[in-house]
């Protein structure tokens, strides 16, 4: 594959989706303060801060808390979810991830995963795909969130690589916007007219293979 010599991924919505256990522990929270939390509801966190999600909720169950108080619910929460992706199997891997990733790899291209996830090492662990990984960059290695290209730059930074020869996977749109801020090329994983900034839109990583890549890489 002449051109691309690392491609970056996203976590979650792009290798596994945890996104259900963020909902089953907000939802848990909310019920223990006395009102309901609804998916519907969920749906407005996404992309959303642990902190200003918390805002949220509480806001929607008219309940008010002092900023201790927020601050140790916040941390119940994120406890509880924790217990959950530790409880994680290789079976949560999205499709076409694990076999993406061993295909890149088998063809020399480098891989890292660059994610806001403060969990995303442990998560790999669980799903038993972290040796498919040359570099991790999470939560607890950068200070910007996307659509800062922090994280991404600092994965192909450690890699080795120049920023114009990666390829970024993402799901959102701050993470599509940060790929190609830091001068990427960017693969959406979910819909066209949402991740339109993308240079290629696809599902799912089931749909793409190494001369998907080459041809996106060689496109304008």
């Amino acid at each position: 594959m002449q051109g691309i010599a690392a491609c970056i991924f996203d976590l979650d919505g792009v290798i596994v989706d945890t996104a259900v256990y963020h909902f089953k522990a907000w939802k848990r929270l909310a019920n223990e303060l006395g009102f309901n939390f609804t998916a519907a509801q969920n749906e407005k966190l996404k992309g959303v801060s642990r902190v200003r999600s918390l805002e949220l909720i509480l806001e929607w169950g008219g309940i008010q808390k002092s900023a201790a108080e927020q601050q140790e619910l916040a941390t119940r929460k994120n406890e509880w979810y924790v217990d959950m992706v530790h409880h994680m199997t290789p079976e949560e891997i999205l499709p076409g991830a694990k076999e993406l990733l061993e295909s890149l790899r088998a063809a020399g291209i480098k891989t890292a995963l660059g994610s806001a996830s403060k969990n995303a090492r442990v998560i790999l662990e669980k799903v038993d795909i972290l040796s498919l990984f040359d570099v991790v960059v999470d939560g607890n290695m950068v200070a910007a969130s996307k659509p800062d290209p922090e994280v991404f730059l600092k994965g192909a930074e450690a890699l080795g690589v120049a920023p114009e020869r990666c390829v970024v996977f993402e799901d959102a749109i701050a993470g599509v916007e940060a790929g190609k801020a830091g001068g990427m090329k960017v693969v959406g994983i979910g819909e066209k007219d949402v991740l339109h900034e993308a240079d290629l839109v696809v599902s799912g990583l089931h749909e793409i293979d190494l001369q998907t890549l080459t041809n996106l890489y060689n496109s304008k």
